[in-house]
């Protein structure tokens, strides 16, 4: 069985991100704004093994040596970063496709 584990700073993001997507009326309520990270996540658990996961491209490899992506809705992408040791993932970074750094993917 895979273990999956988030960095300190990736955790400290979806706490930011929930917050934020709330206070900028993203969501109506704040438990629309915590199930919208929960299936982030849950795509990460449940597909990290099997998904095809891509080589990160040379300009984000300090974030990750691979990404695997999540299509939220019709406007957003997620991207996974992490390095795989094993049955280990070590999550290292998520990006969007409203970042600056997903230019590079």
């Amino acid at each position: 069985m895979e273990k999956i584990i988030y960095r300190e700073d990736v955790l400290d993001y979806f706490d930011d991100l929930v917050y934020l997507r709330f206070k900028e009326e993203y969501f109506s309520y704040l438990e629309n704004a915590e199930n919208y990270l929960e299936k982030l996540v849950e795509f990460v658990s449940h597909n990290i093994k099997d998904f095809p996961s891509k080589k990160s491209p040379k300009e984000l490899k300090q974030l990750g040596s691979n990404y695997i992506f999540y299509n939220s809705s019709k406007r957003t992408t997620w991207y996974v970063l992490f390095e795989k040791f094993e049955n280990r993932y070590l999550i290292t970074a998520i990006l969007n496709n409203h970042c600056e750094e997903a230019k590079f993917i």
